[in-house]
């Protein structure tokens, strides 16, 4: 028989192997020893964490002779068909290539027809996201009503993309991702069944590659043994076949970055790419050793919050006393867009190393963080210069002293903005709408029915705002009001403008006047002579 895969060949076959998803296995077994079967499931969550698995186990369970405590007993001959795949009972469909109305019209055909062995008809369809829009709605009413003795199992790694109506028709399971230590004990375990020798130290890296996924796992473990076939494995050859780095060239170039070394850095970036390393893999695990130390800088008990060697511990002590926060968070920021750049790039060393040296010189960046970094970079300096007993050179103070002076003399030459002429009085008239739209609350209420006038080119230039309503006394009263719209006139337009508010003439419900004088009148007043108001019309 040929060689299988350690996923295949260790595959779980009762809930009780299944690992790091007790939340829906106690379901299950539950759901079977009380007989509540529910006739739809959607199973959701990241690759490799046990969707298709549990949904096999499901359909043996359902349909076993002989269950064990919810469990199949895997030796009754419903469930030797199924595991080896034989079973018509239990229907496989990828939905990725089998997408179509006409393959969801074949299902609805085919539940017509009660299962020639065991009690259910259980259709897995993986990956069910794929499916069209077509295809979802010819779903739809045989997943709402099926036969008693059909059940639907759908997984899939993208819940976002199935419809609601799918969705509210099913038991969704959501499933996480598993930890490193439940990986790294099963594949321990599965090690000692193999009689493979391999470091702890090992097992541990491939787990964290992994990334929660078992089946990556054991693909990442298959290949390094099959690389050194027969030989123990180490934590060094597992780095050498996944092309990964050692945390000490981390650490060495974290130091380097740190002190400005751009010629260094790109040195030893140098030797990664002459050893083989993927520069994809190098960025992210590098984004994962600075989110590491951020860790180790932010938390009293280091050990308690990441999961590292001693030695690493020990290096991550001394390198959190040479960088602060802030930094790091820029570093992390630089290398996480970098990894997404790097997807698509054909010139992927290029980026890295214009990575790096923004990582080494700060003020090739102009932003926030980037001039922060500067200024603390130069705090360093000087610090360094006065620990030294060395003073700040003379030069250096007037240079400083010379740049701002400018400035300062700018400020004071800065003139006061002119006084609005006959024509700018105009053109705040013809822009009233847009100046009142700056306003808010009950004022640019208020301003919205009022009617701006002005004298013309008789007498001095003034604004006189005419509300039409006895509500707007108040804004008579305080200087508030006239403050606000004089400065956005000025900040419009540029010029000072003299404002006076007044009340239109008019009474009362209750027939007591409010107001005796007219904008005319008051302009007549002033000027001593008749006028001409330039009306809104």
């Amino acid at each position: 028989m040929s060689y299988m895969a350690l996923y295949r060949k260790f595959r779980p076959d009762s809930f009780e192997d299944v690992k790091g998803q007790d939340h829906i296995v106690t379901t299950f077994k539950n759901q079977i020893k009380a007989n509540r079967i529910g006739h739809a499931y959607l199973f959701c969550g990241t690759r490799g964490t046990g969707k298709t698995t549990v949904a096999k186990i499901l359909a043996k369970a359902v349909n076993c002779e002989h269950p064990v405590d919810g469990n199949p007993c895997n030796e009754c001959e419903t469930c030797r068909s199924i595991q080896a795949q034989t079973s018509m009972n239990v229907i496989e469909i990828d939905a990725a290539s089998n997408n179509g109305v006409d393959n969801i019209r074949e299902i609805r055909e085919e539940v017509a027809y009660r299962p020639t062995q065991g009690k259910y008809k259980v259709y897995i369809i993986d990956e069910v996201h794929m499916l069209s829009t077509g295809a979802f709605n010819a779903l739809l009413k045989t997943l709402e009503e099926p036969p008693s003795y059909v059940i639907f199992i759908l997984a899939t790694t993208e819940a976002n993309k199935i419809p609601v109506t799918i969705l509210s028709r099913c038991q969704r399971y959501d499933f996480k991702r598993i930890t490193v230590d439940t990986i790294s004990a099963r594949m321990q375990d599965l090690m000692n069944q193999e009689q493979v020798e391999v470091e702890e130290k090992a097992i541990r890296y491939v787990a964290k590659a992994a990334d929660g996924s078992m089946r990556d796992a054991l693909s990442l473990l298959d290949q390094c043994i099959a690389f050194y076939l027969g030989q123990v494995l180490t934590y060094d050859k597992v780095l050498e076949v996944l092309g990964a780095v050692d945390t000490e060239v981390f650490s060495e170039l974290l130091r380097k970055i740190v002190s400005g070394q751009v010629a260094a850095s790109i040195s030893l970036l140098e030797e990664m790419i002459l050893q083989g390393k993927e520069l994809g893999q190098f960025v992210s695990d590098f984004t994962w050793y600075l989110r590491n130390l951020l860790l180790a800088k932010t938390s009293e008990n280091i050990e308690d919050v990441i999961d590292v060697s001693t030695e690493t511990i020990q290096r991550m002590l001394e390198e959190r006393e040479i960088i602060d926060n802030d930094t790091l968070m820029r570093y992390i920021r630089i290398l996480s867009d970098l990894s997404g750049q790097l997807r698509y790039a054909t010139q992927k060393r290029v980026l890295v190393e214009i990575a790096l040296i923004k990582l080494c010189q700060p003020q090739m960046e102009s932003n926030i963080d980037s001039v922060l970094d500067r200024m603390r970079v130069m705090e360093r300096e000087l610090e360094t210069l006065k620990e030294q007993g060395i003073a700040m050179p003379a030069a250096a103070v007037q240079t400083t002293t010379a740049s701002v002076k400018p400035v300062v003399k700018e400020e004071k030459q800065q003139k006061p903005p002119e006084k609005a002429a006959p024509e700018d009085l105009q053109r705040i008239k013809t822009d009233w709408k847009a100046i009142v739209a700056q306003t808010s609350g009950m004022f640019k209420s208020m301003l919205s029915g009022a009617v701006p006038k002005y004298n013309g080119n008789t007498g001095e230039p003034k604004l006189y705002v005419e509300f039409a309503t006895p509500l707007a006394q108040h804004y008579l009263d305080h200087p508030d009001g006239k403050e606000e719209l004089s400065q956005i006139i000025q900040n419009r337009f540029g010029k000072r403008v003299e404002i006076e508010m007044v009340i239109k003439n008019q009474s009362d419900n209750m027939g007591q006047a409010l107001a005796d004088i007219s904008v005319e009148d008051i302009i007549k007043n002033e000027i001593h002579m008749d006028v001409v108001i330039e009306d809104e019309n």
